[in-house]
């Protein structure tokens, strides 16, 4: 263990990943140690994620950030799921939604009874017993201090990260324009020492946060920190975003909508739209996926679509000596389930629980490796599930997914639900029962056995059962507003204007 006390924190890099960081820190810790963020102007950031997850709730009560504030400012809307279309075969449409589809039992989950009901032809769609699912497909959306409703949130990421830059610099973080020219470390132990700028000035630091995106300036090219590849089961490496109008209200989903090397997406704002092509190279020249991006657009372009480049995977150790990496520095899986800035978050967080105010400490690291290791493997194979699922067989790209040998730790998952309808699930787990249900049945993987709970009700029993939870749902969504309408009244009219 190294004594020296850490004190000086310097974070190399802005943009959302750097923000996040700085604005957890000082929130949480900022009495305790000085915060130094180093950006410059001159370089550009990819922007990464205009779709979250519901852990962004958490993070945002964690730092007492008021959400109509927040949401005023990014030109947030709301996020119920994501709706992926085309995926299983050309045609087919199913929704992964936030919510809980049912209501379990210690014994089974839900989807065990359901699937005895339609074997008996009782019961309705899987979707029609899940409020968020069903509010999501009508445009709808509403809550309150007393709502159970599970929601994200769409933003616009270039200006999140000013909003927590204000935030952050409240709170004492320091910001120091610049580029960064060299890295010095140690001589004897390797710890990085200081960051020199290009204007010459030097900044000096204990403790320094790698948040340079894809160039990891401090665990790549100064650390030399090797890089797990994940191209063999994600094998899109490039995503061109383009920006373009509102022509209608917005819509409380992202839409996830495959083509013949890879997907787009479509994510509604209140003042515009986002949109973007995520392909592979080897199967589409970066000119034909502007024209196709360009082509299938449903409004005019506010912007040039702008090309971002990739690797699929992730560093060795995101944690090295003094170093820690946290946003696209530490890795990547890729845009589909909208993880990137969860990822950044829960990374700053778990900084904040395990700060190394007495030194830096070897076992301190390699705990934080594990934990991170272990996170993103679970996204990454959750992701993997959405592409070898498929049965399209219309390209090169979707018929080599299919193909594909995937980890071990998926094939179990799927072999597990697949005879016997049990769904595995790690207690500190992303992705939760719903989540996986929802994905591997929309995607047609149908279960060729099931626990018999079921067999345990009478039929009027069951169908008592089930039509009590449907009209539950469809209550809730009969009460709600449409989205578009929440949104003027939540956030005060004209919103989008």
């Amino acid at each position: 263990m190294n004594d020296q006390v850490v004190k000086k924190v310097v974070i190399a890099g802005g943009g959302t990943a750097g923000w996040i960081v700085a604005a957890a820190l000082s929130r949480q810790l900022g009495p305790l140690i000085d915060i130094t963020l180093v950006e410059s102007d001159d370089i550009g950031t990819v922007g990464v994620g205009e779709s979250t997850i519901p852990t962004h709730r958490t993070f945002h009560h964690l730092l007492g950030i008021d959400e109509r504030e927040f949401m005023r400012a990014t030109q947030a809307t709301f996020k119920l799921g994501i709706s992926f279309e085309g995926w299983g075969e050309i045609g087919d449409h199913y929704f992964h939604s936030f919510g809980m589809v049912g209501k379990s039992t210690w014994m089974a989950d839900f989807h065990h009874i359901w699937l005895q009901a339609r074997e008996m032809g009782l019961a309705g769609e899987l979707g029609d017993y899940c409020l968020e699912l069903k509010a999501a497909q009508a445009g709808k959306f509403a809550t309150s201090e007393k709502s159970q409703i599970n929601f994200a949130y769409h933003l616009d990421a270039g200006v999140y990260a000013g909003f927590l830059r204000k935030l952050a610099e409240a709170y004492g973080t320091k910001r120091i324009e610049g580029l960064i020219e060299t890295v010095e470390q140690d001589g004897e132990t390797g710890n990085i020492t200081t960051l020199v700028l290009r204007s010459g000035e030097r900044i000096d630091g204990d403790l320094f946060i790698d948040c340079t995106g894809f160039r990891a300036m401090l665990i790549g090219k100064t650390l030399n920190t090797g890089f797990e590849d994940w191209t063999q089961w994600l094998p899109t490496d490039r995503a061109l975003a383009v920006q373009t109008e509102s022509t209608g209200p917005a819509l409380p989903y992202t839409r996830a909508i495959a083509h013949d090397a890879g997907w787009r997406w479509r994510i509604p704002l209140q003042h515009r739209v986002g949109n973007g092509l995520v392909y592979c190279g080897e199967n589409l020249s970066d000119d034909e996926a502007r024209a196709r991006l360009l082509a299938e657009l449903d409004s005019e372009p506010l912007t040039e679509p702008r090309l971002i480049r990739y690797r699929t995977g992730r560093r060795d150790n995101i944690w090295v000596k003094n170093c820690v990496s946290i946003g696209l520095s530490s890795g990547f899986v890729e845009p589909l389930e909208s993880t990137s800035i969860h990822l950044i978050q829960i990374h700053a967080m778990r900084l904040v629980q395990m700060f190394p105010f007495h030194g830096i400490s070897e076992a301190l690291s390699r705990r934080y490796n594990h934990l991170a290791r272990i996170e993103l493997e679970q996204i990454r194979d959750f992701i993997v599930l959405h592409y070898k699922l498929t049965e399209r067989t219309d390209s090169v790209f979707w018929r080599d997914r299919a193909a594909m040998p995937i980890p071990d730790s998926l094939r179990n998952r799927i072999e597990l639900f697949r005879d016997t309808g049990l769904i595995h699930q790690e207690k500190s787990e992303l992705f939760q029962v719903d989540s996986w249900l929802q994905v591997m049945m929309g995607q047609r993987l149908q279960p060729q056995g099931r626990h018999h709970l079921g067999r345990l009700m009478s039929t009027e029993q069951m169908q008592i059962a089930l039509n009590g939870l449907r009209a539950n749902v469809a209550r809730g969504v009969d009460r709600m507003p449409l989205h578009q309408d929440f949104l003027n009244s939540y956030l005060g009219e004209p919103v989008g204007a």
